[in-house]
C-alpha cells in the first residue's frame, strides 16, 4: 500500500534559523557532509540527530551539502523547474559495480558464454520481465500459467494474459531495435505493442493523451488520494521530444554516467504519463532499451520487475520522494541501482548453482557404464542443450553401423537422458530438459561379483 510520505520542512526559513547561530551552522554543515545514506526526510526524521542538533537543523545541513554536489538535468517538472541529481558515494559505488558486471569487464560466467544456454536463459529472462512487469500493473495470473502461455504460444484468454503476451513482444521489439536512437514514433510504436487489446479506448494505443481527454493521474489504491499529477496533455509532444534527445545523449548537462540516462528515462516516462495506460510497462521497457544501447549487455539477462514486484511501495515512494524534495531524482536513482544490483546478484547466484550442477554431472559420467561414444554424447549435451541426434548423424560421427548407433542412443534414452520424437519419418533424439540435474539422479549400474 502506498501513501504520501511526510514532506520535508520548508527549507528557506529553516536555513535562516540555522545560520542565525554560527555554532549551529558549523555543526549542521559538518553533519550534513558526514551523512552517507542519502535518506529522504520521511526516513531521516526517525533517526537520532547528531549531538547538539535537532532533526530539522540536521536536515538543513544535509540539504546544503547535497546542493553543493547537485547537477541540473535538461528535463523539468510540471512547474518548469529543472530536475536535479547528485553522485554521492552510494551512487558511484553502485555504478562501478554494475558497469563492471553489466558491461562484461568481469568475465562472463561459463553458462552465459555458452550460446545455447545463453539463448535459453535470455528467453527465460524475457519471460520473467514480461510477466512481472504486467503483474506490477495489475495482471492476475500465476508465473507457471504465464510461462506456459508464452512457451506454447497459445492465444491469451483474458486481459491479464494479453498484457503478458504484449510485454513479451515489447521486449523482443526492444532487442530488435536496440541499436536505433529513440524517437517519439518508436516510443509510440512500443506503447502500441504494450497495450494492444487491453485499453478501454483501443484508439489510444500508441497515441499521446490529447488536451480534450481526461488526464490520467496516479492515485492511492486505498484512500483515493492523488499521489501524482502529470503535466498537462498539451505539453506532452514537446516533453517527449526532449526526453528522446536526453535518452540518446543529445542533450546533457556535461558528461553523465550512461546507466543514469537509462534510469532517468525510466523515471521521466512514469512522471510524464504520456499515455492513457501502460506507462509503467513502457517506462521499464525503455530502461532496457537505453541500457542495452549503451553497452550494458548483461541487462538482457536480468528481470528488474521481478525485484520491483517484491516491494512495489518502495518503487512508488522513490518517485514521491523525488517529487517532494525539489525534484531530486537521486532518490529514484538509488532505489533503481539497488534493484539492478540485486537482480545481477541473483543472476550470478543462479549461474553459480548451474555451474555446480554441470561439474557434478560431469563427475557422474565417469561412474556410469557408458561407452566412449555415449560419453561423447553426454559431454556434448552438457555443453549444448540444443543438441539433436539421429541414427545416421551418430553413426557418421563415430564410424559405426546404424545398429550400433541406434543401440547407443536408445541406451541413453533408457537411462532417461535422451528423449526421442519423429520429424517426418526420421527419429530424432535430444537431451531431456534440465539435463545436468537429471544426470545426477541416474541410477548407477548394478555391480555383480
Amino acid at each position: 500500500m502506498v501513501s504520501l510520505p511526510k514532506p520535508p520542512p520548508d527549507l528557506d526559513p529553516l536555513l535562516e534559523g540555522v545560520f542565525s547561530d554560527p555554532t549551529i551552522a558549523m555543526r549542521a554543515l559538518r553533519a550534513g557532509k558526514a551523512e552517507r545514506d542519502y535518506l529522504p526526510w520521511d526516513k531521516l526524521r526517525f533517526k537520532p540527530p547528531p549531538e547538539g542538533l535537532d532533526r530539522r537543523q540536521w536536515w538543513a545541513g544535509i540539504k546544503l551539502a547535497r546542493m553543493q554536489q547537485s547537477r541540473q538535468l535538461p528535463l523539468a517538472d510540471t512547474l518548469g523547474r529543472a530536475f536535479t541529481y547528485a553522485l554521492p558515494d552510494l551512487v558511484l559505488e553502485s555504478l562501478d559495480d554494475i558497469s563492471a558486471r553489466g558491461r562484461g569487464t568481469v568475465s562472463a560466467p561459463e553458462l552465459v558464454a555458452s550460446p545455447v544456454l545463453r539463448d535459453r536463459y535470455l528467453m527465460n529472462s524475457l519471460m520473467e520481465e514480461a510477466i512481472t512487469s504486467s503483474q506490477l500493473e495489475g495482471a492476475v495470473t500465476t508465473r507457471r500459467v504465464a510461462k506456459d502461455l508464452l512457451r506454447t504460444n497459445r492465444a491469451p484468454r483474458d486481459r491479464s494474459e494479453r498484457m503478458i503476451v504484449n510485454n513479451f513482444h515489447a521486449m523482443q521489439f526492444v532487442r530488435d531495435h536496440v541499436t536505433e536512437d529513440l524517437t517519439p514514433a518508436l516510443v509510440c510504436e512500443l506503447h502500441r505493442i504494450v497495450t494492444k487489446g487491453t485499453l478501454d479506448h483501443p484508439d489510444a494505443a500508441g497515441r499521446l493523451q490529447l488536451p480534450h481527454e481526461p488526464r490520467v493521474g496516479v492515485w492511492a489504491a486505498v484512500d483515493d488520494v492523488q499521489l501524482h499529477e502529470p503535466p498537462p496533455a498539451v505539453d506532452l509532444p514537446a516533453r517527449m521530444v526532449r526526453l528522446c534527445d536526453f535518452a540518446n545523449g543529445v542533450v546533457a548537462p556535461g558528461w553523465m554516467p550512461p546507466l543514469l540516462r537509462a534510469i532517468i528515462t525510466h523515471f521521466m516516462v512514469g512522471y510524464d504519463h504520456y499515455f492513457e495506460d501502460g506507462n509503467g510497462r513502457l517506462a521499464r521497457a525503455l530502461f532496457y532499451w537505453v541500457a542495452l544501447k549503451d553497452g550494458f549487455w548483461l541487462m538482457e539477462f536480468v528481470a528488474i520487475s521481478l525485484i520491483l514486484k517484491d516491494a512495489p511501495a518502495q518503487y512508488a515512494e522513490s518517485y514521491l520522494h523525488t517529487e517532494q524534495d525539489s525534484g531530486d531524482v537521486t532518490y529514484f536513482v538509488l532505489y533503481q541501482l539497488k534493484v539492478i544490483r540485486r537482480a545481477i546478484d541473483e543472476l550470478y547466484g543462479y549461474l553459480a548453482r548451474k555451474a555446480v550442477e554441470v561439474r557434478s554431472a560431469r563427475d557422474r559420467v565417469s561412474a556410469l557404464d557408458l561407452n566412449h561414444r555415449q560419453t561423447a554424447i553426454v559431454e556434448g549435451a552438457l555443453r549444448d542443450g540444443g543438441l539433436r541426434l539421429t541414427v545416421q548423424s551418430h553413426a557418421t560421427s563415430h564410424d559405426v553401423t546404424f545398429a550400433t548407433a541406434r543401440s547407443d542412443l536408445r541406451g541413453l534414452q533408457g537411462l532417461g537422458l535422451l528423449a526421442s520424437s519423429y520429424v517426418g519419418r526420421a527419429e530424432v533424439w535430444r537431451p531431456v530438459r534440465d539435463f545436468a540435474e537429471t544426470l545426477t539422479t541416474v541410477n548407477l549400474p548394478l555391480v555383480t561379483s
